[in-house]
């Protein structure tokens, strides 16, 4: 499609140095600490755009942040008043963040982003891809799990963060062997060979996996007469099972609660929640026009339930930890345009986003704990817009579905939400180079593996022999 004169470009440019902060614009030095962060703890919203974020809030609150106007017909932004009500959004580093795969649309280019409301529409990267790119700051094809485009295998944060003595661990509300926990995890050509990563994950160096994908049970926490073996190969299953291997295997919803409570906490964890592949977002019961959590709930942990049981376990490690928080479910209620449970979905991933916050005040503290809080991409085009496409801004209010519309069911090329903060965070911020002309300063999702990799090294130095 055409481009838009550059005259929008260099108008919305100029607009965007008057926004508000809900338009993700942080300045900051990159007066870092040298020896960088001792945990790390990054979460992502697999799938959670500015306006999902958004969605939740005006469900939980009433208010929203980051709502934006934009007519690129007369050039104008407008960026709504917004009000912080989740715990991240008070955090000090508020970027944005380009999310394209090495294939595909393999850039973002904010004059046609903003121009053109069907661009970003095609072209997106999937979550192997971004997984990687966030894991080891290399970008990849989509389907890729941990090797670049060439096939060359690379280091994740979290092998690195093994190898230097850290405690490390992924924990998710959809199957563990997904693409988000498994590019921390695994190597694969293919995504979809779930037996091959599930064996590499159980198999390799994290010290927590949890997640869902448990082969005895169905999507309502039901016993099923025949297992069946979709994120997990029997032979695992039957290696923890049987204890054969250096994890203590957890499953019961109590045995997660008291481990939360720091009761039976072991060294190293698998944790198979009884679902066969989300915690809550694939159960029954009719959701179309129904309020959030109307429909009875899973009996199983929630995501800040094995959030804090995870935590507890990697804190004993001296060294300090790398935990991954994904709430994988995100994506999937934008595929399905599911409004209801993605707003339960992200609720629960705020609730998870609160229990690292309370873990980093209480047993840690921001001067060594770095908390990234962030998208592996957006899912399903999710607007304000009633009719025709344009940017309009979702209203709403508390305790009611908000007034929006999903204009696609997969991923999007646009810009996603990042907020950190913590020892590290200045330097994630200085990162944020390129300029959006609605969201303001931008970095890469590489970028992410950056702070890590420049705080801990990409790898040994070389000894002589």
């Amino acid at each position: 499609m055409p481009r838009r004169p550059a005259r929008w470009l260099a108008l919305a440019l100029a607009l965007a140095g008057t926004v508000t902060a809900g338009a993700a614009v942080v300045l900051v030095t990159a007066a870092q600490d040298p020896a960088g962060p001792e945990n790390v703890i990054l979460l992502i919203g697999d799938g959670m755009g500015y306006n999902h974020v958004d969605a939740a809030s005006l469900y939980e609150h009433g208010t929203t942040y980051a709502q934006v106007a934009v007519d690129p017909a007369a050039g104008t932004v407008e960026h709504l008043p917004g009000t912080a009500s989740q715990v991240f959004q008070h955090f000090p580093v508020q970027v944005a963040m380009s999310t394209f795969s090495a294939d595909g649309r393999a850039e973002y280019d904010p004059e046609r982003a903003w121009s053109d409301f069907g661009w970003i529409s095609e072209g997106a990267t999937d979550s192997a891809a971004a997984g990687t790119a966030l894991a080891t700051g290399v970008k990849t094809n989509n389907g890729v799990l941990g090797l670049d485009p060439s096939g060359a295998r690379v280091t994740s944060v979290a092998e690195r963060a093994a190898e230097v003595g850290k405690a490390t661990g992924v924990v998710t509300s959809v199957p563990f062997s997904h693409a988000t926990p498994a590019s921390f995890g695994a190597h694969n050509a293919t995504r979809g060979d779930l037996h091959g990563i599930s064996d590499e994950m159980i198999a390799g160096p994290l010290d927590v996996i949890v997640g869902a994908g448990h082969p005895l049970y169905d999507d309502d926490h039901q016993p099923i007469g025949t297992p069946r073996f979709d994120y997990l190969s029997e032979s695992s299953w039957n290696a923890l099972q049987d204890g054969r291997t250096s994890r203590t295997f957890v499953e019961d919803t109590a045995d997660f609660e008291a481990m939360a409570a720091g009761q039976d906490v072991p060294e190293q964890l698998f944790g198979l929640t009884q679902v066969a592949s989300t915690l809550q977002q694939a159960r029954s019961g009719h959701v179309e026009g129904a309020l959030p959590f109307d429909v009875a709930r899973n009996d199983v942990p929630s995501l800040a339930t094995l959030t804090q049981g995870a935590l507890n376990v990697l804190e004993q490690d001296e060294e300090g930890l790398f935990l991954m928080v994904e709430g994988g479910a995100i994506d999937w209620t934008g595929h399905a345009n599911e409004t209801t449970r993605n707003i339960e979905e992200t609720v629960d991933f705020n609730r998870a986003v609160e229990t690292v916050v309370d873990w980093v005040e209480t047993e840690s503290s921001w001067d060594e704990t770095l908390v990234i809080v962030t998208a592996d991409h957006e899912t399903g085009y999710l607007d304000g817009s009633q009719s025709d496409p344009t940017w309009t801004p979702i209203t709403g209010a508390e305790g009611q579905l908000p007034n929006e519309k999903w204009f696609s069911g997969n991923h999007t090329n646009q810009l996603v939400p990042l907020f950190a903060k913590g020892a590290g965070s200045d330097l994630l911020a200085s990162y944020a180079t390129g300029t959006d002309p609605v969201r303001g300063a931008y970095l890469d999702n590489t970028d992410v593996a950056r702070v890590a990799f420049e705080s801990w090294g990409h790898e040994d130095a070389a000894t002589s022999s």
